[in-house]
C-alpha cells in the first residue's frame, strides 16, 4: 500500500500529547463500514480492533444504524438522564427477555453512566456499601479503567503512575498461571485472609476479568474461576466479573462467564453493549444487592437514549435466535487459531505463546519489541491490530464478531506476512 503523507497538524499542535492510538496508525481516517476503515485518500484498513471491542458488530452496521436514523428522524428523546423513555423501556424488555431470562439470571440494572469505568466505579461502591468494608482484591496484570477507584485495581504500573496520588484500598493477588502451574491456586490469598497477622484486611470483593485483554490476553481456566467463586462465597466476598471488553459476546456465549457455570454478583458491561460504538454502561447486581438510596450514585450522561435504540436493535438481531452468534464466534475464533499455529509454528524461534478464545486471540514474542513491529508492519499492509501486555509484548487481534470468513482470512495471511517481515 502507497501512502500519501497525510495532514496531521492540527492534531499535532492542538492536541494533547495524551492521545496514542492515532501514534500507531498515523493517517486520517474518513468513513468506516463493516470490518473496513477508509482514510481520507481512499485506502482501506482491515480492521481487527473493532474500537477496541466497542465495535462487535462492525462499523456503521447497517440494522443498527437504520434504527438509529429513524429514532432521530422522529425526534427521539437524546438525552434523559435516569427518566423513564420508550427508548430505555425497549433496551430494557430485550435485555431481559434475550439476555437474563434465558441464562436464569436475576441481576438488576443500573445504568451509572456511560463508560466502563463508570461501571467499575459503581461496582466497587455498591459493594463496599453492601459490605461494610473497604478492601478491594485484583489480580495481577488487571485493567479495569482510568478513574481513580478502577485504576487503584488495575495492575500497569504505566497507567497506575498517571493517577498522580496514592491508590488505596486494592490488594493485588496472583492471576490464573502467574506462577507457571507451580503454586496451587489461591494458595496465597487463602493463607492470608486465614492470618490474623497477614494485615489484610478483610476484602468487600474480588473483581476479575474472566480474559485479561489489556494485560495480554491472559485466559483464565474455567476450573480457576470456580474455586474464585467458591472461595468468594466461602469468605463472605462479593465476585465482581468485569465483562466490559469480553462481554457481549466476545468470547462466544453473552457473558465470558458462563462457559464457568458461575453466577457473579456484580457484573460490569459497556463497549458492545451499544453496538454502535455509542457510549453506553451497565452494572448489574443480585436484586438483594440493590441497597442504594436514590440518586445515591449518578452522571449526567447515563442516559444515552440514542445507545437504547441500537442496543435494543443489537439484541434484537443477534441475540435472538438462541446459540447461533455464539457458534458463528466459536467458529470464527477456531478459525484465528489454526492461522496462529501456522505463524507460530513458522517462527518457533520468535513466537513464545497464542492463546484466546471466541474472537479475542493474542500472540507473544520472546523479543518484547517485536510484537510493536509487526503492528506497525500490518498497518503499512493495511490492518488495524494494537498490542497489550504490561510491555506491550503481546500482538491483540480483536475483529468483528460478525467479520466474514474471507476477511479473517484476509487479516490473518497479512499478520503472518507482517511476522516473517520483521523477523
Amino acid at each position: 500500500m502507497t501512502i500519501t503523507q497525510p495532514d496531521l497538524s492540527v492534531f499535532e499542535t492542538l492536541e494533547s500529547e495524551v492521545r496514542s492510538y492515532c501514534r500507531s496508525w498515523p493517517t486520517v481516517f474518513d468513513r468506516a463500514q463493516g470490518s473496513r476503515m477508509y482514510d481520507e485518500d481512499g485506502h482501506a484498513y482491515l480492521d481487527f480492533f473493532a474500537g477496541a471491542g466497542s465495535l462487535n458488530y462492525g462499523h456503521n452496521n447497517p440494522v443498527l444504524k437504520r434504527a438509529l436514523i429513524d429514532y432521530l428522524e422522529r425526534d427521539g428523546v437524546t438525552h434523559g438522564l435516569d427518566m423513564s423513555t420508550t427508548a430505555k423501556r425497549s433496551f430494557l424488555e430485550s435485555f431481559q427477555n434475550l439476555v437474563l431470562r434465558p441464562r436464569d439470571l436475576p441481576y438488576k440494572v443500573m445504568f451509572p453512566g456511560p463508560t466502563g469505568t463508570n461501571a467499575v466505579e459503581s461496582a466497587l461502591k455498591l459493594a463496599r456499601k453492601v459490605k461494610g468494608r473497604e478492601s478491594i482484591v485484583s489480580f495481577t496484570n488487571a485493567f479495569h479503567g482510568m478513574s481513580l477507584g478502577s485504576l487503584a485495581v488495575t495492575g500497569n504500573a504505566f497507567k497506575r503512575a498517571g493517577a498522580g496520588i496514592p491508590l488505596v484500598h486494592g490488594t493485588p493477588m496472583p492471576f490464573d498461571n502467574y506462577f507457571d502451574g507451580q503454586v496451587p491456586d489461591f494458595l496465597w490469598f487463602e493463607r492470608l485472609l486465614g492470618d490474623q497477622g497477614s494485615g489484610l484486611n478483610k476484602p468487600a470483593a474480588v473483581i476479575v476479568e474472566t480474559v485479561q485483554g489489556e494485560g495480554g490476553i491472559n485466559v483464565a481456566r474455567v476450573e480457576w474461576l470456580r474455586a474464585l467463586a467458591e472461595l468468594c462465597e466461602r469468605q463472605d466476598m462479593l465476585l465482581i466479573v468485569d465483562d466490559i471488553q469480553m462481554g457481549c459476546g466476545r468470547t462466544g456465549a453473552f457473558f465470558s462467564f458462563e462457559e464457568a457455570g458461575i453466577v457473579p454478583d456484580i457484573v460490569t458491561v459497556s463497549k458492545s453493549i451499544s453496538g454502535y460504538g455509542l457510549p453506553m454502561s451497565l452494572c448489574l447486581f443480585k436484586p438483594e444487592l440493590d441497597i442504594w438510596e436514590p440518586g445515591e450514585h449518578n452522571g449526567t450522561f447515563r442516559g444515552n437514549n440514542p445507545a437504547f435504540v441500537t442496543a435494543a436493535a443489537a439484541l434484537q438481531t443477534y441475540w435472538s435466535d438462541g446459540p447461533a452468534m455464539e457458534k458463528q464466534t466459536r467458529t470464527r475464533g477456531e478459525q484465528v487459531e489454526q492461522a496462529l499455529i501456522s505463524v507460530t509454528e513458522e517462527n518457533l524461534a520468535d513466537v513464545k505463546e497464542y492463546r484466546g478464545r471466541g474472537l479475542v486471540w493474542g500472540m507473544e514474542f520472546h523479543d518484547k519489541a517485536r510484537a510493536g513491529r509487526v503492528a506497525h508492519r500490518a498497518f503499512e499492509l493495511g490492518l488495524l491490530i494494537e498490542t497489550s501486555g504490561p510491555e506491550g509484548e503481546v500482538v491483540k487481534l480483536l475483529p468483528a464478531l460478525t467479520i466474514t470468513p474471507d476477511e479473517l482470512d484476509e487479516g490473518l495471511r497479512t499478520l503472518a506476512r507482517a511476522v516473517r517481515e520483521t523477523a
